[in-house]
């Protein structure tokens, strides 16, 4: 079955934070300290399982060094 615009979204984005927290050389939980969310919430929102707000898109941004821009390139609606 093919997946849904949102769900496509949502994995696009999850790919963007994974390889800017991996390019930063940080785990999870490192970034989650940073972002001061928890690490389960980093965890679902790079597998695509959670609906980011721009609230917290903006904490992860802040915490890698990058925008929120940067985390939703190539994520097209």
């Amino acid at each position: 079955m093919p997946r849904s615009v949102p769900e496509k979204v949502l994995l696009k984005l999850g790919e963007n934070v994974r390889s800017l927290r991996e390019r930063a050389t940080l785990t999870q939980e490192e970034l989650a300290a940073q972002a001061e969310v928890d690490r389960t919430y980093v965890g679902g929102l790079e597998r695509g399982e959670r609906n980011a707000t721009i609230q917290s898109l903006a904490r992860v941004a802040k915490a890698l060094g990058t925008s929120v821009a940067e985390l939703c390139r190539g994520i097209e609606g």
